[in-house]
């Protein structure tokens, strides 16, 4: 069960990053091609809350809580945490954890925010006229 709850945080992990950064360029290229709903608030503020959280818990130096759980999970499953049970669970670990020192994420969740605030500033989001 441990295993089964620790795979499910992992792919929520990853969707959660997708989330963010698929959700930036789709803004973008629905600008660029007319699509009225980049322009719907609930999805641009939990856009840009999602990043939020990932810069308060950058700066503050907070580990990521999903990462933790995830972790003690497979811990206590007697699993490591380098996914030598699977193909999928392996790739999407590799895919969302690097080994660079902490500053330089800092620096890239920064100027990612950054982005997105420009882009809420230049492409905002609209309510309905009903």
């Amino acid at each position: 069960m441990n295993t089964l709850l620790a795979n499910f945080l992992l792919v929520f992990h990853f969707l959660y990053v997708l989330y963010i950064l698929v959700g930036l360029l789709y803004i973008w290229v629905g600008y660029f091609l007319h699509w009225t709903s980049i322009c719907n608030p609930l999805f641009r503020w939990t856009h840009l809350g999602a990043m939020g959280i990932v810069i308060l818990e950058t700066v503050l130096g907070i580990f990521c809580p999903l990462t933790e759980w995830e972790a003690s999970l497979r811990y206590a499953a007697g699993e490591s945490f380098t996914y030598p049970q699977g193909f999928i669970p392996y790739w999407v670990h590799r895919l969302l954890y690097y080994d660079w020192p902490n500053w330089v994420f800092q620096v890239i969740y920064i100027f990612f925010f950054a982005g997105m605030i420009l882009t809420l500033i230049l492409i905002p989001p609209k309510r309905k006229n009903h």
